[in-house]
């Protein structure tokens, strides 16, 4: 039973991969209007600010994020490609869940 209550544990505890992790930051801007705080997204993503950072970079080197600037205020902005990532996300997201993968 304890081997069993632990196993389950950690299969809910498993640590995400880079695809879940960009997919989560967008996600969390998509569901936001398209544009989020760094504040909220930091809370959204579940990672620490460094490594935020670290993706937001990436993801505004690669044009699917925007930062901007609105009243003063900082926001990230989901750019059109990081809506076809969504996208095609979920597609590769549903057939590996039709496998049981």
């Amino acid at each position: 039973m304890f081997i069993t209550n632990l196993f389950t544990h950690w299969e809910k505890m498993k640590r995400r991969d880079k695809l879940e992790i960009v997919n989560d930051i967008l996600v969390a801007i998509q569901n936001k209007g398209g544009k989020i705080k760094p504040t909220h997204l930091l809370y959204k993503s579940n990672l620490s600010h460094k490594k935020m950072m670290e993706y937001l970079s990436e993801l505004m080197q690669k044009e699917m994020v925007s930062e901007v600037d609105e009243e003063g205020k900082k926001m990230f902005i989901i750019n059109q490609k990081g809506f076809d990532f969504l996208k095609e996300y979920r597609k590769i997201k549903e057939f590996s869940d039709s496998f049981g993968l």
